[in-house]
């Protein structure tokens, strides 16, 4: 079995293309992770105001995808998304997995042991 990962990735779309346009590049982008690994999330945050102008656009229209997928492909993302007109900004970042906690013990309350220190004496 071939080793996944779990990543985000974050895309922002020029604003340029359109309430049509930009549903259509999350799907071709959503479509093309889910050939590759399991797409977990999809948050769309809508258009938002830049910080800076990115190719004289003052806003961007951000998605944030959460997805496991082969180390391998990560790569073949980032390539298609250089060569997407349309994607302004966009960033792939793997997910840490983080190990499960040892629970602590939990120390026996003093009045309930005191009870039964007292029979153990008698």
């Amino acid at each position: 079995m071939q080793k996944t990962n779990s990543y985000e990735t974050i895309l922002i779309l020029s604003t340029s293309l359109g309430e049509e346009g930009t549903t259509a590049m999350v799907q071709k982008f959503k479509d093309l992770i889910a050939a590759h690994g399991t797409v977990e999330n999809v948050d769309e945050w809508g258009k938002r105001r830049l910080a800076y102008p990115i190719a004289k656009q003052p806003e961007g229209y951000y998605v944030m995808i959460d997805f496991k997928s082969a180390p391998e492909f990560t790569a073949e993302l980032d390539r298609v998304y250089k060569i997407t007109d349309g994607v302004l900004r966009s960033l792939i970042v793997k997910k840490e997995e983080k190990p499960a906690k040892p629970q602590k013990a939990k120390p026996a309350k003093a009045t309930a042991e005191a009870p039964a220190a007292e029979t153990a004496e008698a």
